[in-house]
């Protein structure tokens, strides 16, 4: 009886790992190494190893193997490979392989051409036809884009604005993606997401995030670059589903979305920078606690009267008098 109760338990804890929005990331998104540092942070609150090898697909074979170095070693071994070739591509841009081979080996790193190449193929290093380096970003997609209708406009209250960007954070072996979009008024993150892959999945479950999470009426403006993330197929038909208007920058024009700007500067300089991302699971499993635990309830935002979004949004909501005014007389920021 005592072991059947101790199995429901372990199977309602590890059950907890796959609500929505959780620090749990997909098992596929991870690699095997990122695994195995899963299972060891979390084994404890699941209940076993085992069950939590279950939960991120690996055996347990797989789990105890004890290779020649550390999985994390090697990561790290890669990651500096591939800082050195992206050094030497500065002085010879199209180097490929074999060139490469022998400029590594005068700067004393000894490597051979099959692992090099698997290297260059894992982080994306293949020298591309010339054709392909298109400065403009329009012209790398045929999606239909949209005027900017925002300029100069004026709002006065949350679910007015909505704002998306994509930045990308550098861990030891390669990038990570973070889709964030903003309530333009408030300065409220109300969606993100995290990804290995900058692709149209990334953006669009932070959108079906902020979606859930604020219910917004129709004729909410989402405002983006021309990405296209943010202009494919999948993307524009949620935002047209729920009755969202769709603006996006002007052509070569960052300032159109100034806001995502200073948010993701704000981000890697309060948090990025100074908490050392190193892994893959370093940055889902922190970061997006700061978005929700630090920046929308305790930062102070200057254009909110020192205020913290969350609390700006609670004001709103129960009138302005708090905040030393009249419910007419609300704050009204024009972008």
């Amino acid at each position: 009886m005592r072991n059947t109760k101790k199995k429901l338990q372990s199977k309602q804890l590890a059950s907890n790992y796959h609500r929505p929005f959780k620090k749990t990331p997909l098992p596929e998104d991870l690699s095997t190494g990122e695994r195995i540092d899963w299972i060891d942070r979390h084994y404890q609150e699941i209940g076993t190893k085992q069950r939590a090898c279950e939960i991120m697909k690996i055996s347990m074979s797989t789990y105890y193997a004890d290779p020649k170095i550390s999985r994390a070693e090697q990561e790290e071994r890669d990651a500096d490979v591939r800082d050195k070739i992206e050094q030497l591509r500065i002085t010879y841009k199209r180097a490929g392989y074999r060139p490469l081979v022998h400029h590594l080996k005068r700067s004393g790193i000894f490597i051979g051409e099959r692992k090099l190449r698997r290297i260059i193929k894992k982080f994306n290093l293949q020298i591309r036809p010339r054709k392909q380096f298109i400065k403009t970003t329009d012209s790398n997609h045929d999606c239909l884009t949209h005027p900017n209708l925002i300029k100069d406009m004026t709002i006065d209250n949350i679910n007015q604005m909505w704002a998306a960007d994509i930045t990308y954070i550098r861990i030891n072996n390669g990038f990570v993606f973070l889709a964030v979009i903003l309530d333009l008024y408030s300065w409220k993150v109300i969606g993100h997401a995290i990804s290995k892959r900058i692709d149209a999945a990334l953006t669009i479950d932070a959108l079906k995030m902020a979606i859930l999470c604020r219910k917004p009426p129709r004729e909410v403006i989402h405002h983006s670059d021309r990405g296209v993330q943010y202009l494919c197929d999948d993307y524009v038909k949620i935002l047209k589903e729920a009755g969202f208007h769709i603006s996006c920058s002007s052509r070569g024009n960052p300032y159109d979305n100034a806001w995502l700007e200073s948010f993701m500067k704000t981000l890697k300089y309060d948090e990025i920078y100074m908490g050392h991302y190193e892994t893959y699971l370093d940055v889902v499993e922190n970061l997006p606690n700061f978005i929700e635990e630090v920046y929308n309830k305790k930062r102070l935002h200057s254009s909110l009267g020192y205020i913290p979004p969350e609390e700006f949004e609670e004001m709103i909501k129960i009138g302005y008098n708090d905040l030393k005014g009249k419910e007419n007389d609300r704050p009204r920021f024009t972008l």
